[in-house]
């Protein structure tokens, strides 16, 4: 292992022992079980950054440290689902955020709450303690499918509010259930996946099989309708398209298509290879004609979180909305670098993972603690100084490289 790697990958790991502990937070108000935050200063539950910090946890967690931890994620969460299986984006003590929970037009928890699941199931061994909950997880899935399901058997998002790229062109500022973003939809397909195992882990088989059918229909329909062969990348749709009519001036061929591919080359394209979605030949053509491109995604920091050909493209300090318009962020690295290794592009993996740890490790060195983004030319934190979450998973990306 190359020594500056070697050195910079030793401070994130430290800094991670140092720190773990300081995201742990007791019971208290309305959440009756001990749960994760995203960093030290918080004490909200978020949806898919207890989820993403989790797995970096425990890289030094033993189930011993954590286990009660990470399973009052998932319970909190499930504690908070309504009749129509609404559950909300975040959580506090003092409670849950009433705007992600009272209007069914407001987007809830993003589906990660199964794979969350799923993943503490499988470090602790243990899965009995989700079975009286497994009937609430899925009234979550069935509100999903009922409420953000278009006919093309697509999922769109509600709104535009707190989907966690914050303004991804794809969403941001349009209209309300006109977005069904490869993000939401790879995020969807490995949710019912993970039902599935949870159900077959609880000897459930015929849930199971059902789950795992809905998985597999799901798939397919990412495949068909995403995947745009012209420029080998996965796209966005847009759902905006006035119904059809019997209008004088359309009739005579009115359309068959019922939506339009967004293309807008965002980072989440590469999900698509994330969730094993992507074909062989798909995800060939997604590596050499756009993640290694210079003039779109592929820079000195990682995956630009939008390529650089865009209009839309700019790296500002921004927060509420966070800036998702070019700046690197860890959870697009890390969810691009699980994709590469998905499909056996190890020299790319490789070097994005030691991209990564250089960036952290350098911002660890320099200031003592991780910026949310960073600027992708200069690897300089750009804003949010002291932001933990997903930045975390810079370690699993070390562990990889000292395995090689």
């Amino acid at each position: 292992m190359d020594e500056q790697i070697k050195k910079y990958g030793e401070f994130i790991v430290e800094y991670v022992k140092e720190n773990y502990k300081k995201v742990f937070r007791e019971a208290a108000g309305i959440m009756p079980y001990k749960y994760i935050v995203p960093g030290s200063v918080y004490e909200s539950l978020w949806d898919w950054d207890s989820w993403t910090t989790n797995i970096a946890l425990r890289e030094v967690a033993t189930s011993e440290d954590i286990g009660e931890y990470e399973k009052g994620c998932v319970l909190n969460f499930l504690e908070r689902v309504d009749e129509k299986g609404r559950i909300p984006i975040l959580i506090t003590p003092q409670g849950a955020n009433p705007v992600y929970n009272q209007n069914v037009d407001m987007n809830v928890h993003k589906p990660c709450l199964a794979q969350h699941a799923l993943f503490v199931g499988e470090k602790n061994g243990d899965f009995e303690w989700l079975r009286e909950k497994f009937s609430r997880l899925e009234r979550f899935i069935d509100f999903y499918y009922t409420y953000c399901r278009h006919e093309s058997g697509l999922f769109f998002w509600l709104n535009d509010v707190a989907i966690g790229i914050d303004n991804d062109p794809c969403v941001f500022y349009r209209p309300e259930k006109s977005s069904a973003t490869i993000y939401l939809n790879c995020l969807m397909y490995k949710e019912v996946e993970s039902v599935s195992k949870i159900a077959e882990h609880l000897g459930l088989e015929e849930k199971a099989a059902k789950y795992a059918e809905m998985a597999g229909e799901l798939k397919s329909c990412i495949r068909e309708n995403l995947w745009d062969e012209r420029n080998g990348f996965f796209y966005s749709a847009d759902l905006n398209l006035r119904p059809i009519t019997d209008e004088k001036m359309h009739k005579g061929c009115p359309r068959n298509y019922s939506f339009l591919l967004q293309k807008i080359d965002v980072w989440s394209g590469f999900m698509a290879m994330w969730a094993n979605i992507a074909t062989p030949k798909q995800a060939e053509r997604m590596v050499k004609e756009n993640y290694l491109n210079e003039k779109t995604f592929y820079s000195a920091g990682g995956v630009r979180s939008l390529s650089k050909a865009e209009k839309m493209y700019r790296v500002i300090v921004s927060g509420n909305p966070s800036c998702w318009t070019g700046p690197i962020w860890g959870i697009a690295n890390y969810m691009t670098f699980v994709g590469l290794l998905n499909y056996g592009y190890e020299k790319e993996a490789k070097e994005l993972a030691e991209k990564t740890v250089l960036m952290f490790g350098r911002d660890i060195e320099k200031y003592g603690k991780m910026h949310e983004y960073y600027d992708p030319d200069t690897c300089e934190g750009v804003h949010n100084i002291g932001f933990q979450s997903w930045n975390l998973l810079a370690i699993n990306m070390y562990r990889y490289l000292q395995q090689l």
